[in-house]
C-alpha cells in the first residue's frame, strides 16, 4: 500500500509544480486503476502464489500465510487501490494538461534534451534525432520495396502488408505449432554463434511459452535473464496467445533480439565477467542492450537464418519499426505534432496492427525519449564496426570486434565507442588476433 501513496504524493508534487501528463495518458492509466479498484478479495492476484503451496510447507504454516496474506490485501492493499483511482478521477484529470509535447513543460525544453541525452548515452539534438529517424525510414522503405518486388507481388505497399496480415500460410495452426518454431530457430542459430564470437557464455538458455494467466496483454516475446549463481538458465518467453496475430516470418528476427546473439547472450556475458564489480554486470543502458539487440538482427543474414524473402521482410518491419519510433518521439516532444501525425510513419511504413500503434504512440507520449534508445544504439553499433572494418581491412576479425563491444557489459555510447577505437590502434599496430581484448 506504501507504493500507492508515494505515487499520489509524487503526482500531487507535480500538480503543483506544474508537471503533470496529458489526458490521454491519464485516461489510460485511470482505467487501469478503475479495473485494480473493482478487483474483490476472491479475485486479488496478489493471493494466487498461495493457492497451491508445496506440500513441504506444514499445513498449519500454509493457514497462517494464507490466514495473513488475506488480511494484508483486505486491510490495506484494496483501500490503496481504491485511493489512487478516486485520485485519479477527482484530483489529477481535472488538472491534466491538453498538450501532449515534454516541450511544453515547465523547462520542458531542457527537459526533453536530458531525457535524450539519458536514454541515448549521446548529445544528439532532438532535430539531429528526428532527421536521423527520416532518413533510417526512408532506406528501410526501400529495402522493403525490393523485397517486395522480389516475392513477384502485384500491387501496392498496403495491399502486401494486408496479404501478409490476412494469407493463413503465415500463421501458425496451433499453439505447439508456434513453440515448436520457435524451439527449431533457436537450435538453427546455436551452431553458427562460434564463427561469430570469440566467447560465448557458459549459461544457457531454453524456449518457453508465457504463462497463460499472464499471456494477454503481454508482448510477442521477450527475454528474462538466468543466474549463473544460483544455476538458473535464462528464458525466452514466447507469447503463445491470439495465433492469427503472430506471424511465422518474425520468428527468426525475434529470437535472434532476445535470446541469441541479441539480449540471452550479451546478458550473460556480462553477468559471468569475473574481474568487473557486481553493479557493472547488471547495468542495463538501453542504448546498449536494445542497441546490440537491433544489431543482432542483422546477423542473422550472415548465417542464413532468413530463408524467405518474407523473413527478410519481418526483419525489415521490425527495424522500420524502430525507425519510426525516432520519427514519432521527438515529432511529438519536440515539433508538438498531434497524435495522428506521430502514428502515420507506422501506419505507411510497417506491418503493425492499428491496435499496437496506438499503444505504441501513446507509449512515447507518456515516456518522453525512452523509445529513441534503440535505434540510436544499433546504429552506433554498426558505425563502430564499419569504422573497424575500414581501418583494418583484411586485418578485421568479426569474432573479436563482437568480444570487444560485449566483454565489458553494457555501457553508455561514448564510452563503448572510445573502448573500440582504442582496440582498432591495438589491432592495427600488433596484427589481427595478437593484442588483449579486454585491455
Amino acid at each position: 500500500p506504501g507504493y500507492y501513496d508515494q505515487q499520489i504524493a509524487n503526482a500531487r508534487r507535480g500538480l503543483v509544480t506544474g508537471f503533470v501528463q496529458p489526458k490521454l495518458v491519464v485516461d489510460v492509466a485511470l482505467r487501469t486503476a478503475r479495473k485494480q479498484a473493482d478487483v474483490t478479495l476472491e479475485t486479488s492476484p496478489l493471493l494466487l502464489p498461495l493457492a497451491h503451496l508445496p506440500d513441504s510447507i506444514p499445513q498449519d504454516v500454509q493457514s497462517d500465510l494464507r490466514s495473513r496474506a488475506t488480511a494484508i490485501v483486505r486491510n490495506q492493499v484494496l483501500p490503496a487501490q481504491k485511493r489512487i483511482a478516486v485520485f485519479l478521477e477527482t484530483e489529477y484529470l481535472p488538472r491534466a494538461r491538453s498538450t501532449l509535447a515534454a516541450r511544453d513543460l515547465p523547462d520542458g525544453e531542457r527537459f526533453y534534451r536530458a531525457e535524450i541525452r539519458r536514454h541515448t548515452t549521446t548529445d544528439l539534438t532532438p532535430d539531429e534525432v528526428h532527421q536521423i529517424g527520416l532518413d533510417e525510414v526512408r532506406r528501410i522503405r526501400v529495402a522493403m520495396d525490393a523485397v517486395i518486388a522480389e516475392t513477384g507481388f502485384k500491387g501496392s505497399f498496403s495491399a502486401f502488408i494486408a496479404f501478409l496480415r490476412t494469407d493463413p500460410q503465415f500463421y501458425p495452426h496451433s499453439r505447439q505449432e508456434l513453440l515448436d518454431r520457435y524451439r527449431v530457430i533457436a537450435k538453427q542459430i546455436d551452431p553458427e554463434l562460434p564463427r561469430l564470437f570469440g566467447h560465448l557464455p557458459r549459461l544457457t538458455y531454453g524456449v518457453q511459452p508465457i504463462p497463460e494467466a499472464t499471456e494477454e496483454g503481454q508482448t510477442t516475446a521477450y527475454y528474462e535473464e538466468g543466474s549463473p549463481a544460483r544455476g538458473v538458465a535464462g528464458t525466452f518467453a514466447v507469447n503463445l496467445s491470439h495465433l492469427d496475430q503472430r506471424p511465422l516470418y518474425e520468428i527468426p528476427t525475434l529470437a535472434l533480439h532476445e535470446a541469441v546473439p541479441g539480449h540471452h547472450l550479451q546478458i550473460a556475458l556480462a553477468q559471468e565477467q569475473t574481474d568487473t564489480p557486481a553493479f557493472r554486470k547488471h547495468m542495463q543502458f538501453t542504448a546498449f542492450v536494445e542497441g546490440w539487440g537491433l544489431y543482432a538482427e542483422q546477423l542473422g543474414g550472415e548465417i542464413g537464418l532468413y530463408t524467405t524473402p518474407y523473413e527478410r521482410f519481418g526483419q525489415l518491419s521490425y527495424e522500420m519499426w524502430r525507425a519510426c519510433r525516432l520519427v514519432a518521439d521527438t515529432g511529438i516532444h519536440w515539433k508538438r505534432w498531434t497524435r495522428d501525425q506521430a502514428r502515420a510513419c507506422f501506419l505507411e511504413n510497417t506491418a503493425l496492427a492499428e491496435h499496437n500503434i496506438d499503444t505504441e504512440v501513446d507509449r512515447y507520449i507518456s515516456w518522453p525519449g525512452q523509445a529513441l534508445a534503440y535505434k540510436i544504439g544499433e546504429l552506433r553499433i554498426l558505425g563502430l564496426r564499419r569504422k573497424a572494418e575500414a581501418a583494418l581491412g583484411s586485418r578485421f576479425d568479426e569474432r573479436r570486434f563482437h568480444d570487444v563491444v560485449l566483454l565489458s557489459g553494457a555501457l553508455p555510447l561514448d564510452m563503448l565507442e572510445a573502448r573500440v577505437n582504442a582496440w582498432i590502434r591495438r589491432e592495427g599496430a600488433v596484427g589481427p588476433g595478437r593484442g588483449p581484448v579486454n585491455p
